[in-house]
């Protein structure tokens, strides 16, 4: 066996030292990339396995001369040379199991293309077990023809067909030159006008309250009492397939709400979603209370896992006193199962 590993080459070797460390896995969950590095002592060098974070594959590395460096750089593919990333991202190093604080990055903005591009120096004193978290806060798409960076978030997507890009510019106009509308909808703020054809194909009540003799038939009229006119027009204009990403994600909180109270299942999926994209320690309790209210399972899950198995419940802890007080006590009793689970010796 000795021998063996004595005949392969030395990035073999490098190769194989790292299979039988087994701590080169990284966990990802929304924008964050965190690594537990198991045992960093006398191994001048190490490189975590890939992982994919948008539309590439990744590599961290570690290596300790006078300091310990952090490399972080796309693995080598076609996607990464043609379409290099601008990544906009923070760095956290902390020791596992000591109370020292974490050495926290500023903000960094960089192409990566290569493992040279990112080299970031950390102080000396960190060794044995500890943990590197990549935070992710944009990704862009750098043509390699040139040209504007593009964000991949949020809206990625397939390009219309003609037809389509044809049909939705006729359902447009439907409701914005408000063409042959047969009901009226009254908001918080104001009133909108729209068709009872489009609204009862979108959600199953609407359908209920233009076929059965309620108030909604007889007058064309419903009142949505709990959306602003500018919610409800993000509303409308999902349901009538002419929203634009940014509309979706300034109001999708608010789509969320009707779209639990009129049945609207891929929007509520959609709004899912979305906010498992960008979950960070300032919104995770909000989140949490949004997945409890509205039964989002994986919106639950991932606030629950990056409070836990990703330790950020140690950065929100002066959050959680006026938490602890509103938050459903089924709700708190499934959190204090997972801090059971996540503090289990091993």
């Amino acid at each position: 066996m000795y021998e063996s590993v004595l005949s392969l080459s030395p990035q073999q070797q490098s190769s194989e030292t790292q299979k039988k460390m087994g701590d080169t896995k990284v966990e990802t969950i929304s924008r964050l990339a965190q690594w537990k590095i198991d045992n960093f002592g006398p191994c001048s060098y190490k490189k975590s396995d890939p992982f994919k974070l948008g539309l590439w594959n990744w590599h961290l590395a570690i290596e300790k001369n006078r300091y310990l460096y952090v490399r972080l750089f796309p693995e080598p593919s076609r996607v990464s040379k043609d379409q290099p990333p601008l990544a906009r991202f923070i760095l956290r190093v902390s020791n596992l199991g000591l109370s020292r604080r974490p050495y926290i990055s500023p903000i960094h903005e960089r192409l990566l293309r290569n493992s040279d591009d990112f080299v970031w120096p950390v102080d000396t004193t960190f060794y044995g077990r500890f943990i590197i978290d990549v935070e992710f806060l944009d990704l862009k798409i750098c043509p390699s023809t040139g040209g504007q960076a593009v964000s991949i978030w949020p809206t990625q997507g397939n390009m219309q067909s003609l037809a389509s890009q044809s049909a939705l510019q006729t359902i447009s106009r439907m409701l914005y030159e408000e063409i042959c509308t047969d009901v009226t909808i009254t908001t918080v703020d104001g009133t909108l006008k729209a068709h009872k054809a489009m609204l009862s194909a979108s959600s199953p009540v609407f359908q209920s309250m233009f076929l059965h003799d309620l108030k909604e038939k007889e007058s064309s009229t419903i009142a949505i009492d709990d959306m602003s006119w500018e919610s409800c027009r993000a509303l409308l204009s999902y349901i009538y397939g002419t929203m634009n990403p940014e509309d979706f994600w300034k109001h999708r909180l608010g789509l969320l709400a009707a779209a639990n109270k009129y049945d609207m299942t891929n929007l509520k999926d959609a709004c899912e979603e979305s906010l498992l994209e960008d979950i960070n320690s300032g919104n995770v309790l909000e989140r949490l209370q949004e997945a409890w209210l509205y039964q989002l399972d994986k919106l639950k899950k991932g606030c629950l896992t990056y409070l836990f198995d990703f330790g950020k419940i140690y950065d929100i802890k002066d959050d959680l006193s006026n938490f602890f007080q509103t938050a459903d006590r089924e709700l708190l009793t499934e959190m204090f199962q997972e801090i059971l689970t996540a503090w289990k010796p091993a």
